[in-house]
């Protein structure tokens, strides 16, 4: 069986690794000429770490992340609203872990070399045709190469070619929320493992984590953010561009605590990318014979409750399992593997759009109307608001007990 994976992320590299885990080979085609360490940060959350555990590849990533110890909620006036423990700190047998996304990818990348073998990994393929025949499936590349398959699985992002072929009216969905992301070399803020929430999407949200400890040799770290502000007027912006401090600067004017200085922290940045918040509405299916769809190509969702590289390694090791269990019927374990994941994957696409985890804070403004409080105690329960976070959790599938 000719297993071909367009896309070299996190869901083409993590599906590889689990076929061979599973005694299976496949090749990978990535359109980057080389791997570099590109964006920035991404949050671990257990239920990714279970996947990428079961790969082996937990004392590699905790060498070069954060353990995060809580997670914590302030409204923009910088009052606390709600606070939980987070991966082991929590009662998980894994940790959650904090890290720069390139060094994640290059975690990947490296034991597919060794794992596969770099014959297996072909870099500068940009997939730009596919079509089927008698004999399997046909992929042509930018570079002019072909090449035949009785499997493909796509794995080439939110702007999938191959998507775009199977659903070809599909289009991304914007609601009018537009987000700056960067990093900033800081001093550690709270515990220094602190995941942080700050306000709402409506007056100015920051997400808050750090990836890289002791980043400068004198106790810094390399601290992640992003900012968010939904604006229904403004027009998507381009899908990925440099970004002006300048330009959200004036939104978190004041936002300044005694335990940290928001625009101070958003002035320092190494650099900021600016980017609209968008997903696309569930499909029905995912593929069409021996066609599939994986990770943001299957299911893009808003960036919110770190969930999207989550779901892209259940999407792997699903379709690994289905796929080793039948390889002498491929195509129904394509279904098989769809009919696991449709739906499930939907259910996080809604609830990040409607309830997602800073949800906690938007109840908090709506209690308090949107003004500093006495205390949170007075507006809603401890136990109300960790019923919000607990049905995030069973929703998109880390909840500790079912």
């Amino acid at each position: 069986m000719k297993i071909a994976v367009v896309g070299g992320g996190i869901a083409g590299l993590a599906f590889a690794l689990a076929l061979h885990k599973r005694g299976l080979t496949c090749d990978v085609f990535e359109a980057a000429p080389e791997v570099k360490e590109l964006g920035v940060g991404i949050t671990l959350l257990p239920h990714a770490m279970r996947e990428l555990d079961a790969l082996g590849l937990t004392d590699s990533l905790l060498a070069l992340a954060i353990e995060n110890r809580e997670s914590v909620f302030f409204n923009r006036w910088g009052q606390y609203v709600f606070s939980e423990p987070r991966g082991r700190h929590a009662g998980y047998d894994l940790p959650e872990l904090g890290i720069h996304r390139g060094k994640l990818h290059g975690v990947l990348w490296q034991a597919a070399m060794q794992r596969l073998g770099a014959h297996r990994l072909h870099t500068a393929h940009r997939c730009v045709g596919i079509s089927r025949g008698a004999s399997g499936v046909r992929l042509q590349f930018d570079n002019g190469q072909e090449v035949q398959a009785d499997i493909v699985v796509a794995c080439d992002g939110v702007n999938s070619l191959i998507r775009r072929q199977l659903v070809p009216d599909d289009r991304v969905c914007y609601a009018g929320i537009n987000t700056w992301r960067g990093v900033t070399v800081h001093k550690p803020i709270l515990t220094g493992q602190s995941y942080i929430r700050i306000g709402s999407i409506d007056t100015g949200k920051m997400v808050i984590y750090p990836i890289v400890d002791n980043v400068d040799g004198q106790g810094n770290q390399l601290i992640n953010w992003v900012a968010e502000l939904r604006d229904p007027a403004k027009p998507m912006n381009d899908w990925n561009r440099p970004g002006r401090a300048d330009d959200i600067l004036p939104i978190f004017d004041g936002w300044r605590y005694d335990w940290l200085d928001v625009p101070a922290l958003i002035a320092g940045a190494q650099q900021i990318f600016e980017y609209p918040m968008v997903d696309k509405d569930p499909l029905n299916r995912w593929g069409d014979g021996p066609i599939t769809l994986m990770g943001d190509a299957a299911h893009p969702m808003y960036p919110r409750g770190s969930n999207g590289s989550a779901q892209a390694l259940i999407d792997a090791r699903t379709l690994a399992d289905e796929l080793a269990a039948a390889p002498d019927e491929p195509e129904q374990a394509l279904r098989r593997y769809e009919a696991a994941r449709i739906a499930a994957t939907a259910r996080v696409v809604q609830t990040n759009r409607t309830l997602p985890p800073d949800f906690i804070i938007m109840k908090a403004d709506e209690l308090s109307g949107g003004q500093p409080f006495a205390s949170i105690d007075d507006l809603i329960s401890q136990d109300e608001l960790r019923a919000i976070s607990d049905n995030y959790k069973q929703i998109a599938g880390f909840a500790l007990k079912p």
